[in-house]
């Protein structure tokens, strides 16, 4: 089997400072198309894009807000296809970023979750009850700094972020929520995407507490 990706040389996007197409200041998908020829022309294999779903903004994209929608900053789903539809004619393959280990604290589903402990979605972010003094269940710390433990008076329990606090993690023990991440992935699969390049592997899974 040959597996294009060994060896390949990938050229990596950051498409809000790559190009922009519409004179707003913000580069967008469009953009990234008409320079298409100028990265093939370059001799590397494959593109990878940064960040481009539906998101606050608040950590550059990696704080996704909707997996199956491109942000409005950088265009819609149509100017998404025409993007690969010109890569692979140029012979391109083209990988985007995926950040499964959470969402942003706007996804409708971490909004559901956070209501109650009773809720479809009151499993899919990893909660914890306080200690008896109502401080946070342990001493992890998050990546920016700080307890890595938010309370949500709602719930009456505390959330983790290894990231931002708007930036809650999923709980991946959860079958539900592995498939429902696949599901995403699939999306952009069936809509020619080549590969992902997976945002924070190592923070999939959680201790159990």
């Amino acid at each position: 089997m040959n597996e294009w990706w060994r060896g390949a040389v990938t050229y990596q996007i950051y498409p809000r400072s790559f190009q922009d197409s519409n004179n707003d200041g913000i580069g967008d998908l469009n953009g990234i198309t008409e320079r298409l020829p100028y990265i093939a022309d370059l001799g590397v294999d494959a593109i990878w894009l940064s960040p481009i779903f539906t998101s606050p903004m608040l950590d550059m994209g990696y704080d996704v807000s909707n997996y199956t929608d491109i942000d409005p900053t950088f265009g819609t789903l149509a100017d998404f296809d025409k993007l690969i539809a010109r890569a692979h004619d140029l012979g391109l393959k083209v990988i985007i970023d995926q950040v499964l280990s959470h969402s942003s604290s706007e996804h409708p589903f971490f909004k559901e979750s956070r209501q109650n402990r009773t809720n479809p979605k009151a499993d899919w972010y990893v909660w914890a009850d306080p200690h008896h003094d109502g401080s946070p269940p342990n001493n992890w710390i998050s990546i920016f700094g700080g307890i890595a433990w938010q309370w949500e008076s709602r719930r009456h329990q505390y959330y983790l972020h290894n990231f931002l606090v708007e930036q809650p993690d999923f709980n991946f023990h959860n079958p539900e929520v592995q498939d429902w991440l696949l599901s995403t992935m699939r999306f952009w699969l069936e809509r020619g995407v080549d590969g992902f390049r997976l945002d924070t592997v190592n923070f999939y899974f959680h201790d159990k507490l």
